[in-house]
């Protein structure tokens, strides 16, 4: 079985993390969604709040886990028995970010890391973005992952 983790902070969960997850599908055999806690980050959401609303967008896709970790993200993975580390990357500085991290990754445990280029209409879209339209009262649904119940 082919076990993926797609780590993050999802502080909200967009659009674009959603469509991630989809095409993931279509490459491993259940994915692991893992919010990571970092408490030197303020979140907007609680972590209840970001699992729950993860957890309703995948209701009807039993390959879909959510969980939350504090340790390393190559340590959720092996704790999780996920043998790939799921990415997206949305521009060329994403790129080099997530190369080094994977290659420090792999180099440790064997772990892979597969990336996934963002769809074009997706590209802007990042969680920053939407926490700063939600601060102004703006209506981010279209920037968030479908509700599906």
């Amino acid at each position: 079985m082919k076990r993926a983790i797609f780590p993050g902070s999802f502080d909200p969960f967009t659009i674009g993390h959603y469509d991630i997850v989809m095409r993931g599908l279509q490459l491993f055999d259940e994915i692991v969604i893992g919010i990571g806690q970092n408490g030197e980050k303020s979140d907007h959401q609680s972590l209840q709040t970001r699992m729950d609303a993860i957890r309703h967008t995948f209701a009807d896709e039993p390959r879909v886990q959510v969980r939350a970790y504090s340790t390393l993200t190559v340590d959720f993975a092996q704790e999780v028995e996920a043998q790939f580390i799921l990415r997206g990357v949305r521009d060329t500085r994403d790129f080099e970010y997530e190369r080094s991290i994977a290659e420090a990754n792999r180099q440790m445990t064997g772990i892979e890391t597969i990336l996934l280029y963002t769809r074009p209409e997706y590209a802007h879209i990042s969680s920053t973005l939407v926490r700063d339209l939600m601060h102004y009262g703006k209506d981010v649904t279209p920037l968030l992952a479908p509700d599906k119940h």
